[in-house]
């Protein structure tokens, strides 16, 4: 009892000393999203609620290589580091967005998507780790260049410790990894059809790049889980993802990693993988140390929705019953919030396992019930109705004919016949995160947008005959995004592929295919012959007909059924279906699960009048929350870049951006000097391309 009495009396002190940040100070943001905590939080004030009207653009730094970023750059010891819309990295002055350096692994330019890098520091070993392709870099940070004694000639493998016949399998990395000690913790991007990848976690080590431990979410016999797939569905090759893609989120005091899971592959349609299928879709609590399982929260059982976990988690100390709690709070697609006690995993508020509807298809076993919080209250309208659709649109009568054809409702499982999906596929929350404050308040933006979705029959290779070798690979593998006529779907994100030879030559179509742009993934898979025949169609200049040739890699045409795509619920000019608020920012009171105020984030530029106000629009990126009262959000299609008052939502600064800035925000202090930075590229939601990151400041 002395023991334990002393340990309380000194906890304080050993919390204070755990907590100091290994690099900068307060005047940094020296981590993504601010702090392993990954709070979006800022202790800075010199920027407040009486004079943020005053700010002024303080520097602009052009990549020169424009397109979409969703990089939050972080600050360290006045030096700001960042990714381009090519994922080039680059170090700058931070007091003047003067280039100081920048490095490329390859030549080529590939239009992968990176959400930013990590530091780590000892003594005067500054690292920079970074991804590329399937590459994990560690670069000097005062110089740029690769670190020789890290890996092979300063770079690791993604792919290292994800077993056997790996290497044909799609492995990126967007997100940056999380620091704990002398180990970083990587988030992987796989394939999400036919041949994924298994998403295991896995630690290196920073000094010299060696693989330190691997938690395997698709466990092996025997292991915690194993009992919730089919037996043998470690090893089967239609069966993998249930990886981390969002990143993590650290407790250095406990020496604990918090990591959301996504959904397995193939994400649809789950008929060979029977069960509720762990870790997928899970909040996974780790010894940092050692990767060992401490707890575990399965949010979504058997994902049929894709619905993986956007974000990483926010840990943050909360208030119930007179009793500080610390926790985790995990936001989901779905609009629901997540709270747990960190060390127990125990809910915070209730959560109900409620019934949900059997699958229409041959096959498949959904789940018969999903976890949903009594609290908090969702921060996403959970429920459309006819008089939720858009009445400003003028083709409301067959928005309405659509709505009364479709299934609509939570968690209702894909079919022939059109299921609405709602929040969409993006959300609810995304990527972006959600800022918390001190007093136990989340601030996050949501989508709402309603998407079609369906399955239809896999065909039989007969189906095929009299087609070319390229136009039966395309239809195996791009057609369910891109559709048959390769027609695409702009508003949903899909390109047309329609006349590529006029936009690409042969050599950026194969590395696409090869590594991925934007959102698609790469497709390492099909090569050799299938390759080229695939690349020969889309240039049109293949017009041999002929047998299906043996696609290995597209096992998803072995399943009985198959996805047809990606659709925004939209109408004939490219609105939304469903009325406003298109996106929304809600302050949610985690002490008691209640909103504090939720307006519309953003305004829809193609409306006339006051219906253009305050509708809300798709946003990607997340918010800054700051000890000045201030919260700070770009993320919206209309090129603004805001600042609200934390406590009440009101709108206190906005100003125009080069470019849609679709990131999350950093702040930071040089020499006494507060500033806040967006990245702007622009490209998603039919925005236009930029290339820039804004700094601003008060004068």
């Amino acid at each position: 009892m002395r023991e334990i009495a002393l340990f309380l009396i000194f906890l304080p002190f050993i919390s204070f000393f755990s907590c100091k940040p290994e690099t900068g100070n307060n005047t940094d943001w020296s981590h993504y999203l601010g702090s392993p905590l990954r709070d979006h939080y800022s202790p800075l004030s010199e920027i407040d609620t009486s004079n943020v009207t005053k700010l002024k653009r303080a520097w602009e730094y052009h990549t020169l290589d424009s397109g979409e970023i969703q990089c939050n750059p972080i600050i360290v010891d006045g030096v700001l580091f960042g990714t381009t819309a090519t994922c080039e990295v680059f170090a700058l002055d931070a007091e003047t967005g003067t280039e100081r350096w920048k490095f490329s692994p390859s030549d080529e330019k590939s239009y992968l998507r990176s959400r930013g890098v990590s530091h780590w520091k000892e003594g005067k070993d500054s690292r920079i780790l970074y991804t590329y392709d399937e590459w994990l870099y560690a670069l000097d940070a005062k110089t740029g260049t690769p670190i020789a004694s890290f890996g092979q000639a300063g770079r690791i493998s993604l792919k290292s410790g994800l077993g056997q016949n790996i290497e044909d399998k799609y492995v990126n990395s967007r997100t940056p990894g999380t620091i704990f000690k002398d180990l970083i913790v990587m988030p992987i991007v796989v394939s999400e059809r036919g041949k994924s990848a298994s998403g295991f976690i896995q630690a290196f080590n920073v000094k010299t790049g060696a693989l330190a431990w691997v938690f395997r979410t698709i466990p092996l016999p025997g292991e915690d889980g194993h009992e919730t797939w089919p037996e043998e569905a470690y090893k089967h090759d239609l069966i993998g993802g249930a990886n981390n893609w969002s990143g993590m989120s650290v407790d250095k005091v406990r020496e604990i990693i918090y990591v959301p899971t996504g959904s397995a592959a193939f994400d649809f349609y789950g008929g060979n993988r029977h069960g509720e299928n762990l870790f997928a879709n899970t909040l996974l609590a780790l010894d940092a140390n050692t990767g060992e399982k401490i707890w575990h929260y399965q949010i979504v059982h058997h994902d049929l929705w894709d619905r993986d976990l956007p974000a990483p988690p926010n840990l943050l100390t909360i208030e119930r019953n007179g009793e500080k709690i610390d926790v985790v709070a995990q936001i989901t697609k779905t609009g629901y919030v997540y709270v747990f006690d960190r060390e127990t995993g125990e809910p915070v508020y209730p959560i109900d396992e409620i019934p949900v509807p059997k699958s229409e298809i041959e096959g498949e076993a959904a789940w018969p019930t999903q976890p949903i919080p009594q609290r908090p209250r969702p921060f996403s309208r959970q429920t459309l109705t006819s008089k939720d659709l858009n009445s400003y649109s003028e083709d409301y009568d067959s928005l309405l004919a659509v709505f009364n054809s479709a299934n609509n409702g939570p968690f209702i499982p894909l079919s022939e016949q059109p299921t609405i999906l709602f929040p969409g596929c993006d959300g609810g929350a995304e990527w972006g995160g959600a800022a918390v404050d001190k007093e136990g308040v989340m601030y996050v933006n949501s989508n709402e947008m309603a998407w079609l979705f369906t399955l239809s029959r896999t065909e039989d290779s007969e189906k095929y005959v009299g087609r070319s070798p390229g136009e039966q690979v395309y239809k195996l593998n791009c057609s369910s995004c891109h559709l048959e006529d390769r027609s695409g779907n702009p508003d949903s994100g899909y390109p047309s592929l329609e006349n590529l030879s006029s936009r690409m030559g042969r050599e950026k179509v194969t590395n696409i295919i090869s590594k991925g742009q934007g959102m698609m993934p790469g497709f390492p898979q099909i090569r050799g012959l299938e390759k080229q025949a695939l690349i020969s169609f889309l240039l049109d200049e293949e017009k041999v007909e002929g047998p299906i040739i043996d696609n290995e890699l597209a096992l998803e045409e072995k399943l009985p059924w198959k996805f047809d795509g990606y659709n925004k619920f939209l109408d004939s000019k490219g609105m939304p279906a469903i009325a406003p608020p298109w996106g929304q920012l809600t302050a949610i009171d985690l002490n008691t699960g209640e909103h504090q105020w939720q307006i519309p984030l953003g305004n829809f530029e193609g409306l006339s009048g006051e219906n253009s106000a305050h509708t809300g629009t798709e946003n990607y990126g997340g918010p800054v929350v700051t000890a000045g009262g201030l919260l700070f959000i770009a993320a919206t299609r209309d090129n603004k870049f805001r600042a609200y008052k934390k406590r009440s939502g009101e709108l206190l600064w906005e100003t125009k951006l080069p470019a849609s800035g679709f990131a999350t925000p950093s702040t930071y202090s040089v020499n006494g000097k507060q500033f806040v930075v967006i990245a702007c590229g622009g490209t998603k939601l039919g925005t236009n391309k930029g290339d820039s990151y804004v700094a601003y400041t008060l004068p």
